[in-house]
């Protein structure tokens, strides 16, 4: 692991060092660092924009580009994937140089001028592709299990929506993370949440047959150029964190675990 990713880290924490400003979620010696990072930008109307930014980064790091991810409440989905391009455009500048903090700063200073950008190209999209929708794309669905009291059954169960629904991805168990990741038709992966959802998929306490009401979704969005599609829906098991990490960067899905399964092992 870079020594100087190691520094960077260390100073990070000492400059953002305010409750959740800064969150380490993952060290590894084979993966690299992810954080965690929560700032407070201006924006158009002189409102506090809270932006979420998460950082992966690799052993190779500041040799090769972080890996990016941007979340806010008072952002939409397209805006904040603006807000990553254009740090990701910034980083390309900074290759060989630590440079998380001179991103962070970066953004507060441009964010209003990323969004305004941002609001004219999405007009010019609207305007130019009317009728077009985001349904027509293959999409990509993260749950996240409680826990399987039937798991025999629970995972036939979840073989045959897969199937019906002509969905692929997989159903991941590691220790006590039980994980559902889907690709397919937007429409399809939202009947498969009805279906989770309203079907007497698993028992109680007691043996009764009961609902699905542990669940969470993790994550919902279109499948990126980057993401590897898969090719069927299979059940696999991993007994290490390692292992399913590897499984997820194998998919081109690196982003996607460092955002949200490392959280889940707290």
């Amino acid at each position: 692991m870079s020594e100087l990713a190691l520094e960077e880290l260390s100073a990070l924490a000492a400059i953002y060092c305010e409750p959740d400003a800064c969150e380490v979620l993952a060290v590894s010696e084979t993966h690299g660092i992810t954080f965690r990072i929560q700032i407070g930008v201006k924006e158009l109307l002189d409102t506090d924009v809270l932006l979420k930014l998460l950082f992966h980064l690799p052993v190779n790091y500041p040799s090769v580009l972080p890996g990016i991810s941007v979340n806010s409440d008072q952002l939409t989905r397209a805006q904040c994937t603006d807000v990553k391009d254009k740090l990701l455009e910034q980083a390309k500048k900074r290759l060989s140089e630590p440079m998380v903090h001179d991103l962070i700063l970066w953004i507060q200073q441009h964010l209003k001028d990323v969004i305004k950008q941002s609001a004219t190209v999405c007009n010019e999209k609207t305007t130019l592709s009317k009728g077009a929708s985001t349904e027509d794309h293959i999409w990509m669905l993260l749950l996240h299990l409680d826990h399987m009291r039937a798991k025999a059954k629970y995972v036939k169960t979840v073989e045959k929506w897969a199937s019906d629904l002509r969905l692929t991805g997989r159903l991941m168990f590691m220790g006590k993370i039980i994980l559902i990741l889907l690709q397919g038709d937007r429409s399809n992966i939202k009947e498969y949440l009805i279906l989770q959802k309203t079907s007497k998929v698993d028992v109680d306490s007691s043996g009764k047959k009961c609902k699905e009401k542990m669940i969470s979704i993790l994550c919902e969005t279109k499948v990126q150029s980057q993401h590897k599609r898969f090719q069927a829906f299979e059940v696999k098991e991993y007994s290490t964190l390692d292992e399913l990490q590897k499984e997820f960067e194998t998919a081109g899905l690196t982003t996607l675990f460092s955002e949200f399964v490392p959280p889940l092992l707290k």
